[in-house]
């Protein structure tokens, strides 16, 4: 009997055995992805926007950072240049020709009557302002990287002896770049409106930037959409000079 008792049983368990051992590998499985998921998750809601947050506080600090470490730059240069032009040996002609480099080059204040031109987002809820038109995309309500370079290439083509975005001069290897709605400039971030001031004749600046056809296709946006567009011109204006470093950063080939 104990045969025929055992003979049932056993093609039961070898059905069984598979199955409960799939079962068994289906929860570890997915007791280790929870576990994953919380080790990632480090016990904050994977939904919540804390980390973005907290990526935005960085950019924030660090662009505070770099704007202090400008305004030290800019006093060590002058101590240095201080030093430099005392009992330097150089000719009147030599220093001369330093002071026009050095005011090419953008690292010295410049005064004179010029322009700021300010660019603005236009609203969230903006409409067509005039018949016909179709609604505006989000894209067609926000400064992008190219108005701002038009701005810049339109004043340098008008003869500025010098351009300041915002609170910092430009230089020769200065980039304006946009990430989404906020202006990245030689580390530090800034936010609309934003403003790009010249110094230079203030006719010939104005007529560069009439002339623009970049501004031009704006300023249909501005018409269009309500993106702002203001120019004010100064009977005098100073631009303080470049305070960051002016060491070229570049890629290198990793060496094998």
């Amino acid at each position: 009997m104990s045969n025929s008792a055992d003979s049932p049983d056993r093609p039961t368990r070898s059905r069984l055995r598979p199955v409960r051992l799939l079962t068994l590998v289906v929860f570890a499985l997915a007791g280790l992805m929870f576990w994953l998921s919380f080790d990632t998750a480090r016990g904050t809601n994977l939904r919540s926007d804390d980390s973005m947050l907290r990526l935005s506080d960085l950019i924030q600090e660090r662009s505070h950072k770099n704007g202090a470490q400008d305004d030290r730059n800019a006093t060590l240069r002058g101590e240095v240049d201080a030093l430099a032009q005392r009992d330097n040996g150089s000719s009147r002609a030599e220093e001369a020709k330093l002071k026009a480099l050095e005011k090419k080059a953008g690292t010295k204040p410049v005064k004179g009557q010029g322009v700021t031109v300010t660019l603005t987002d236009a609203p969230p809820n903006a409409t067509a302002k005039i018949p016909g038109l179709p609604e505006p995309q989000p894209n067609d309500l926000v400064i992008h990287q190219q108005d701002l370079q038009a701005v810049v290439n339109a004043l340098w083509h008008g003869g500025a002896k010098g351009i300041k975005v915002m609170d910092q001069r430009l230089i020769s290897t200065s980039a304006v770049r946009c990430v989404g709605n906020t202006l990245i400039l030689q580390g530090r971030v800034y936010s609309p409106p934003y403003k790009v001031t010249a110094v230079g004749n203030r006719e010939a600046l104005i007529n560069a930037l009439t002339a623009s056809p970049a501004i031009q296709n704006y300023l249909q946006y501005v018409n269009a959409y309500g993106l702002g567009w203001k120019v004010d011109q100064h009977e005098a204006v100073t631009l303080p000079g470049y305070s960051g470093t002016v060491d070229l950063h570049y890629a290198q080939p990793v060496k094998p």
